[in-house]
């Protein structure tokens, strides 16, 4: 029930039942100036913690800024770049959404704080001073007129009459500031309805329009993600696969240390113990000594100098070494040298019988050197056998086992690999034995066809080969990576070179069927990389280098039509692309290049654009790529009669299934021509599909619109849960609105 309206004829009378009235009217007013009080510290509460917020995303977002990535090795992969940039990429991307939540906490205040605290002053204020004047004039009136009703009839006339026209005067005063007061405090009554909603609204609409930003921001960042995490992926694979080979090697220094160095590298280097004779006595000093064995030479570095002493590093020409005999010295593991700069002989310690062995082998020491016997496998030939081998593990793989999920990357049970290799190449009936039958399932066949190309004596794409390789698929130039690799290819042996055609065009029948097997190009490259290339040479170096053997097999299998068309037209060096005006290089992808959005006007203030024209701008800078249109529509759209809604790349796969994440995408992406590793058939497919493109402003709804990404011909949409998240906020800034209109 509302407060009953205040006549001004009751100004007059100024009854009790009036004085009642005005009394609730009082009441209300009161209680509203509370409100708008507890209203102004909250909002300015309010405003602080966002202030406070904001700042902690921005230390954050320079914490991420300022940390830079450090590989091993000397070339990064495609993949490796994008993880390289994406710290800064997020750290930008951070910026963006501050930048436009401090324009939102600058006109916070103008829109919420300052409207309120002008009613509360300038109105509430004023119908106080009011009440005081109407309080003031009314005990005024009243003290006089018990006095004028006090005085004695008998007084003159004139005193009389002037008493009269006093009390007149005084009621006249009172009623005037009671209609005053009256006026003053139903004028705020009613004007409070739409004073203080007003800058309530405009600061939620200012606030939602600014959660409206963010969200068409997470719009922006779901392509870069998507992508980001394929590089995670494709990474996480690469590492996966070179730990096991780093693995083998450290297994391997434990058995034998120094049988895992270069080949046909002759330095052997290592602590050894010199015999001083000196005047007092004899010592030994610790030296780390480098012997090159075809100039002779021998480094000797001291390790236990004394201080002051000047004895620096030693240069010696070896003349003879002979091993010391037990008897004729206390020590163990001693031989002695001869050099040309010293005069006499010099008496070496090494660290054990073995590596005594290996210093006079190098040196060549005149007793026979023994080696320890060390099992090794029988290794295996590229002979007719083994084409006929290959030939039978694809035919069963392709008949039986395309579908099957994590084909060649299933490994199979060591027992059975081993019972199918003795039995097919076995001396007396090599080749009999029929993978077809169900003695032998899938992960068999496969894990013995990998561990036959993994044990021969050389790999298939051979070590002659194996650095060229490996230095085209560290090339920027994705042209001429394509093109180096394509003409290494038939520098191979023939023998080689059909092998490698038999393996690829079965992985590329694989890779077709990847919707169900969810196995990618990039994903063979990981499993065929080492089985096809192998460094002769056993270091973390060469291991390190395994992801670009990866990515050789990964352009392989993507481009085996044109490869394996023909040799190309000079085959005595891999061909450069011809120039362009601009050559086409791997770009990471980015998110923060951008064109920016245009600024919305906020309710209640005006915020020019910042927003330059950037017609034909792409993300990566060029100007000469024409931005696709993008789709206008202010909402989500709704699902088609009958539920036939195209579903997105991303819809009802967990992120957890990255696996399956980018298996899908990178077969969606592979027919187009267009490749997990960068190369693009068709070079206006590659007009930077990985970059996030920001639409051109929408008339209508401040210049803004929810964005359509396009990637690789297939469009990218929100989830569920995110499309219902934008329609509520797109619905609450359409209501806001129409209620500034109205207003």
């Amino acid at each position: 029930m509302g407060h009953p309206p205040l006549e001004f004829s009751d100004c007059y009378l100024d009854s009790p039942d009036f004085r009642e009235r005005l009394k609730c009217y009082e009441q209300e007013l009161e209680r509203t100036n509370k409100f708008i009080k507890e209203v102004i510290k909250d909002g300015n509460a309010l405003i602080a913690a966002i202030r406070g917020y904001s700042s902690a995303v921005q230390k954050f977002s320079q914490t991420l800024q300022s940390f830079q990535f450090d590989f091993i090795g000397d070339t990064l992969t495609d993949d490796e770049i994008n993880i390289a940039e994406s710290f800064k990429e997020f750290a930008e991307l951070l910026q963006e959404v501050e930048l436009e939540r401090s324009m939102m906490v600058q006109n916070a205040s103008d829109l919420l704080i300052k409207p309120l605290e002008n009613f509360r002053k300038e109105q509430i204020g004023f119908t106080k001073e009011r009440k005081k004047k109407f309080e003031k004039d009314g005990e005024k009136f009243y003290s006089m007129l018990d006095r004028h009703l006090h005085l004695s009839s008998k007084k003159k006339e004139s005193q009389l009459q002037e008493a009269d026209l006093q009390v007149d005067k005084e009621r006249h005063n009172f009623f005037e500031s009671s209609l005053e007061y009256v006026y003053q405090i139903q004028e705020v009554q009613e004007s409070k309805k739409f004073s203080i909603v007003e800058p309530v609204l405009a600061f939620l609409h200012s606030l939602f329009t600014y959660n409206n930003l963010t969200v068409e921001l997470t719009q922006d960042f779901l392509p870069y993600k998507q992508q980001l995490q394929l590089s995670l992926q494709n990474t996480r694979n690469h590492f996966s696969s070179t730990r096991e080979e780093l693995e083998d090697l450290k297994k391997r220094m434990k058995e034998a240390p120094l049988t895992c160095k270069l080949p046909g590298q002759p330095t052997i280097e290592g602590y050894l113990y010199t015999q001083e004779k000196w005047a007092l006595g004899i010592s030994w000093v610790k030296y780390y000594c480098q012997y090159e064995k075809e100039a002779k030479t021998l480094r000797m570095t001291p390790m236990d100098q004394k201080p002051g002493a000047k004895q620096g590093t030693l240069d010696l020409t070896l003349k003879s070494c002979v091993r010391r005999k037990t008897d004729s010295i206390d020590k163990r593991f001693c031989f002695d040298i001869e050099t040309n700069e010293r005069s006499g002989t010099i008496t070496l310690q090494a660290l054990s019988e073995a590596n005594r062995r290996l210093w006079m082998e190098a040196m060549d020491g005149k007793e026979p050197i023994y080696h320890s016997p060390i099992t090794k496998q029988e290794e295996m030939e590229l002979n007719e056998v083994g084409f006929k081998f290959v030939r039978k593990c694809i035919n069963a793989v392709e008949t039986k086992g395309l579908a099957t999920e994590g084909v060649y990357r299933t490994v199979g049970s060591n027992i059975q690999v081993q019972k199918l290799l003795n039995a097919f190449f076995d001396p007396k009936c090599p080749g009999d034995v029929d993978l077809q039958s169900g003695d032998w399932d899938i992960k068999t066949i496969t894990s013995s066809l990998k561990f036959y190309l993994r044990n021969l004596s050389e790999p298939v794409m051979t070590y002659k080969l194996h650095k060229e390789l490996v230095l085209a698929a560290k090339s920027e130039n994705l042209d001429y990576r394509l093109g180096a690799i394509h003409a290494l290819v038939y520098k191979l042996p023939d023998k080689n070179r059909e092998m490698l055609e038999l393996l690829i065009q079965h992985l590329v029948n694989v890779c077709e069927h990847s919707r169900e097997n969810l196995m990618s190009p990039s994903n063979m490259g990981v499993i065929f990389g080492p089985t096809l290339m192998r460094a002769q040479e056993d270091t973390v170096a060469a291991m390190m280098n395994i992801k670009f053997q990866n990515i050789v097999v990964e352009i392989l299998i993507e481009h085996f039509g044109k490869i394996y068309s023909g040799p190309p037209e000079d085959t005595a060096a891999p061909p450069v692309p011809p120039p362009r005006v601009a050559a086409r290089r791997h770009k990471p992808i980015t998110i923060s290049k951008r064109p920016l959005r245009e600024r919305p006007v906020f309710f209640g203030a005006s915020v020019e654009d910042s927003g330059g024209d950037r017609h034909g701008q792409t993300p990566n800078g060029s100007g000469d790529t024409e931005v696709p249109k993008p789709l206008l529509r202010s909402r989500p759209p709704a699902p088609r009669p009958g539920g036939d809604e195209p579903r997105p790349p991303s819809e009802g796969r967990p992120e957890a299934e990255v696996g399956r994440l980018v298996a899908r995408l990178q077969d969606g992406a592979a027919k187009p021509g267009k490749a997990a590793n960068g190369l693009v058939a068709n070079p206006a497919l590659r007009t930077n599909t990985l970059q996030a493109r920001r639409p051109a402003p929408r008339p209508g709804i401040h210049g803004r619109e929810v964005l359509h990404h396009r990637k690789a011909g297939s469009q990218v949409t929100r989830a569920d849960a995110e499309g219902n998240e934008v329609l509520a906020l797109s619905s609450i800034h359409i209501c806001a609105l129409d209620l500034k209109r109205g207003l």
